[in-house]
């Protein structure tokens, strides 16, 4: 069997809330595959968003191991990591509060080709930018315009570009879709399909939105107060759950279908 991208093993996460110890995550193991969409569902504070910041490396483990390629990212030296970063990548939930207003689009979807590719000349860097906002489906005209002149799902697109710029194998999708509405959502998922295609990405897709994960990913992962309740492929955890927490958020799940009634 194939080394999995992402790889986290018995992954606990502890804050201190004042002098009170407050666990986020217990004992989380998920992978994820080349090509592969994974979602991770649970209720609000369930420990999703957590576990794709530890995922990502943007906050460090009380517990266990994360690997990326087949190699730990938890004691990784700052030198590694830079060799790492370009390759895992993060889209956040809000997009305009996720790029810096006095940036232009330009400046955003380049700074990580500044970071990471620093051989690159100007123009180079220039033709990259305007290429990966092509490939997310805006033009070139968009480069000089702040967040604060673009819709919410352009927004998210050029969030959606900063994260594939560096051509990455994996991108930590959280809530990705969640503010958006329902037509700009379809249209996002439908582009983070063709990235997947077309850049061969595997994605961590973190959603409270079940009916979304069961469209867009192939496995599933529930997690409650921090705890993993079960994991499976998505058609088994999704219709036929072995968990009565699983089958109550499916209880829970609102119908896309406007006539139908809970």
């Amino acid at each position: 069997m194939t080394t999995p991208v992402l790889e986290l093993t018995e992954v606990s996460k502890q804050f201190v809330r004042g002098r009170t110890p407050v666990n986020a995550l217990a004992d989380l193991s998920l992978s994820v595959h080349a090509g592969e969409s994974v979602g991770l569902i649970g209720e609000s504070g369930s420990g999703k968003s957590t576990a794709g910041r530890i995922a990502v490396g943007l906050i460090s483990p009380t517990g266990g191991d994360v690997r990326f390629m087949g190699r730990s990212i938890v004691h990784a030296t700052r030198s590694e990591m830079k060799v790492i970063r370009p390759q895992l990548q993060m889209v956040f939930q809000e997009p305009y509060e996720s790029l810096n207003p006095r940036m232009t689009v330009q400046s955003i979807v380049g700074e990580p080709l500044l970071l990471h590719e620093r051989s690159l000349s100007k123009r180079e860097r220039l033709d990259k930018v305007v290429a990966t906002l092509e490939l997310v489906g805006l033009g070139a005209g968009i480069i000089g315009r702040f967040p604060r002149d673009l819709s919410g799902g352009q927004q998210q697109r050029v969030g959606i570009a900063r994260a594939a710029v560096t051509r990455p194998k994996l991108i930590v999708l959280d809530e990705p879709t969640s503010s958006l509405d329902l037509s700009v959502r379809a249209i996002t998922l439908s582009l983070l399909r063709d990235l997947q295609d077309t850049l061969g990405l595997a994605y961590l897709f973190i959603s409270h939105d079940i009916s979304t994960v069961s469209n867009f990913c192939s496995r599933v992962v529930v997690l409650r107060g921090g705890h993993l309740i079960e994991q499976g492929s998505t058609e088994q955890v999704l219709t036929a759950p072995n968990d009565d927490y699983t089958r109550e958020l499916l209880a829970a799940n609102l119908s896309t279908t406007p006539a139908q009634r809970k």
